[in-house]
């Protein structure tokens, strides 16, 4: 999608949000290297997420944090994005987008990431990537006055983010049934 040629500038695709999640599943010092982790990966500090409810059998309270997040915009999203793209091979299988046009993926090992190597103090924490794209006037549904919905044909369809992303990443998607 060439800016020059494109009618309509409110058509532009552009990536609105990175966000990683490192799920832990236990609070204390698994925690805190995971958020090593993001922190070595993102150069972001990570927001703690807590338990929605008390299981038990798995030693989990209610309110405890058990998982980590961090968002990303703009060009920090844009180059983290290509980093891990990058440990995937720039290929993902084709389920990887949801019907709004999201992508997820996973990644199974930290030290995948060029540039990065072991240690033995943090141990091995994967990730779930989340990309969010949006078009110019989404700000409709989020502002304090007038707020509006956006209509189904402003929003970004699953077909047209796999195209943005075979464009701008050069990402191969891989057709799975």
């Amino acid at each position: 999608m060439k800016e020059e040629k494109m009618k309509n500038p409110m058509r532009r695709i552009e990536i609105d949000k990175v966000v990683i999640n490192i799920g832990v599943g236990e609070a204390g010092e698994k925690l805190r290297r995971a958020e090593k982790v993001i922190e070595i990966l993102t150069g972001a500090k990570p927001m703690h997420m807590k338990a929605k409810k008390t299981i038990r059998d798995f030693n989990i309270r209610k309110g405890l944090p058990i998982a980590l997040k961090v968002t990303l915009r703009g060009p920090k999203a844009e180059d983290f994005l290509r980093r891990a793209l990058w440990v995937r091979d720039f290929k993902v299988p084709n389920y990887s987008f949801d019907s709004q046009g999201n992508l997820n993926f996973g990644i199974a090992d930290y030290t995948d990431f060029e540039g990065v190597k072991y240690d033995p103090e943090i141990g091995i924490f994967g990730m779930d990537i989340s990309v969010v794209f949006k078009r110019p006037g989404y700000r409709v549904a989020r502002r304090r006055l007038k707020r509006a919905k956006v209509p189904a044909r402003h929003r970004v369809t699953r077909e047209e983010a796999m195209q943005f992303m075979r464009e701008k990443f050069n990402l191969n998607i891989l057709e799975v049934e």
